[in-house]
């Protein structure tokens, strides 16, 4: 891994509202896991991605990456500067609320975890074609928790097992 792939903002250039996104990734006893590696994928702050596939009539920030890497540390830590990143289209009239996808690749898994972070307080978590597939009781948590009362830090901890485990994705 390279020295600031964990920053997507390319030195704070890119648009959009900054935000810092960490956590912690822990086991099903609690234990924080390091040397976890974490990738996350997003859309701009137009909601539009930095991937050919996406041909949408929306913005490209030359100076947003829209994809990072991060490895936990001794205590399981990790942390992003990356933008919030806008709405993005889904199947039909719907649209995604805005997220950020997550791969988790750490010893002892035979394929990688992928999972999503939410923004609290976002009205379109609400019919969120994928948050609305998970089971309600368990959709909180993927909503991250803002940090000191402000919308600038945002906390989303990985639990890969046992009773408050993250809800994941088929790959």
């Amino acid at each position: 891994m390279r020295d600031g792939e964990n920053d997507l903002t390319v030195g704070g250039k890119a648009a959009g509202d900054p935000i810092v996104v960490e956590g912690q990734v822990i086991d099903g006893t609690g234990e924080p896991l390091r040397d976890v590696l974490l990738e996350i994928w997003q859309a701009n702050a137009q909601g539009r991605y930095n991937h050919p596939a996406d041909d949408s009539d929306r913005e490209l920030d030359e100076n947003f990456r829209g994809f990072g890497r991060a490895l936990t540390d001794a205590e399981g830590r990790y942390r992003f500067v990356t933008i919030k990143p806008g709405a993005v289209p889904a199947d039909g009239n719907q649209w995604q609320a805005p997220h950020i996808a997550f791969s988790i690749f750490a010893a002892g898994l035979t394929r990688r975890l992928v999972t999503r972070l939410y923004f609290p307080g976002e009205d379109a978590n609400e019919t969120d074609p994928a948050l609305s597939g998970i089971p309600e009781g368990d959709r909180a948590r993927l909503v991250g928790q803002t940090v000191d009362g402000g919308d600038t830090t945002v906390r989303f901890d990985i639990v890969l097992q046992g009773d408050n485990e993250t809800p994941f994705f088929e790959d």
